[in-house]
């Protein structure tokens, strides 16, 4: 092989491998307790950058785009968006005292804060970075505010009652409270629209929500302070994390049983999955630490130090 063919195929090499690390999506961890977001890359499970935010990043959240990371600061009451390039600060919006989990709606054009010592729900443009509209909670103390695949509905869990509050998007309110169990938190939807998981945590049970009767179909037994949601792409699998007992439990969809739990650390709270359904990073706050689950396997695979405290889980 000749000098010139030899340079050629390094430089392919070269390439492949820097589309091959760029191509897996990042994990975006908020630490609460260190006042930083750690940018984990899923291809190696390293940290290849640490985003300094305000005081208590708690909710995070990415644009569809992937250029801007959207985290909830509490002490601030705002929701701040940084460039993920640049990690800086690209604009901030007030949205109440102590705001907790952020989400995208489906299109990205708005991102619901739950406002949890206003007891609202603001509704901000993301393009603006501004407050369109504040809906009032029956609940007190809401910490999650998830849009349904549809963007018809917001589901709102609120810590200091035993029901969720569903609210209708194109009238701007709750128009109906289910019971769910003492401490409502965290809220998944299956990608079809057709179910929603809600953890309830003192109570120890997921609740399955038929969205179209807005009813409660079944109430599956989980472990001691179940907390965060997260619903596998294909629809298949719930993923319920135990603050109290620091696993995941797997729920199948079609029984609505725990088919296995999963030791991952402690006070597992938050996590998310990448789109392809193969790895779940877990948000472990007393371990500082994100624990990496393979889906397939059922097991944990790997666990990667980050902040203090870490909160949430966001990928894009």
């Amino acid at each position: 092989m000749d000098r010139k063919l030899r340079r050629a195929f390094a430089a392919l090499a070269i390439f492949s491998a820097s589309f091959t690390c760029h191509a897996a999506p990042l994990a975006y961890v908020s630490n609460e307790g260190s006042a930083t977001v750690s940018v984990i890359d899923t291809a190696t499970d390293r940290i290849v950058s640490t985003i300094t935010t305000g005081s208590k990043p708690r909710g995070i959240a990415v644009s569809l785009d992937g250029k801007r990371l959207f985290v909830s600061e509490r002490d601030a009451g705002a929701v701040v968006a940084y460039d993920t390039a640049s990690g800086k600060e690209a604009g901030r919006v007030a949205v109440g005292k102590s705001p907790e989990g952020i989400y995208l709606s489906p299109d990205g054009q708005w991102l619901t804060a739950a406002v949890e010592e206003n007891d609202e729900v603001a509704i901000v443009d993301t393009g603006k970075l501004a407050v369109a509209k504040r809906i009032r909670m029956r609940g007190k103390n809401p910490e999650h505010a998830v849009w349904s695949p549809d963007g018809k509905w917001i589901y709102a869990s609120a810590e200091d009652t035993d029901k969720l509050d569903i609210i209708d998007v194109a009238k701007g309110a709750v128009v109906k409270s289910i019971t769910v169990g003492t401490r409502p938190r965290g809220i998944g939807f299956l990608p079809d629209g057709s179910r929603a998981y809600v953890a309830a945590e003192t109570a120890g049970v997921v609740n399955a929500i038929d969205v179209r009767t807005r009813e409660a179909i079944a109430r599956i037994p989980a472990s001691l302070r179940t907390n965060g949601i997260t619903i596998a792409p294909d629809g298949k699998h719930v993923y319920a994390s135990s603050g109290g007992k620091g696993t995941v439990q797997f729920i199948d969809v079609a029984t609505n049983r725990i088919v296995k739990e999963v030791a991952v650390g402690k006070r597992p709270w938050n996590m998310a999955i990448t789109p392809d359904g193969r790895k779940l990073y877990v948000a472990c706050g007393r371990s500082d630490a994100a624990a990496v689950i393979d889906t397939a396997r059922m097991e944990k695979v790997g666990e990667i130090a980050v902040g203090r405290l870490p909160w949430g889980v966001a990928i894009r």
